[in-house]
């Protein structure tokens, strides 16, 4: 019999929980993710297990990300002609 090797901070959310995790939450969790494998006090098992939560946060990033362009781009124009601005950095 094989014991699960726990990593922290990767319980599955209950069934029922339909609650997706917003951008700043994904991107917490990454930094603390980051952290955990820098640290390279896992073992193979719990490296991977949070290797894998990590794609999936970056994935789903990503796709936020992705929705909020079309919203701007959705705002910033006409339907059939949207004008598309970058965002303005900031003062270097």
């Amino acid at each position: 019999m094989t014991k699960k090797t726990e990593v922290p901070g990767t319980e599955t959310p209950d069934a029922g929980d339909q609650h997706a995790p917003s951008l700043e939450e994904r991107l917490k969790r990454l930094e603390e993710i980051v952290r955990s494998l820098e640290a390279a006090d896992l073992d193979m098992e719990g490296a991977l297990t949070l290797f894998e939560e990590g794609v999936e946060h970056v994935r789903g990033a990503e796709e936020t990300l992705r929705i909020a362009e079309l919203k701007v781009e959705e705002l910033l124009g006409p339907e059939e002609d949207p004008v598309v601005r970058p965002l303005e950095e900031g003062p270097e």
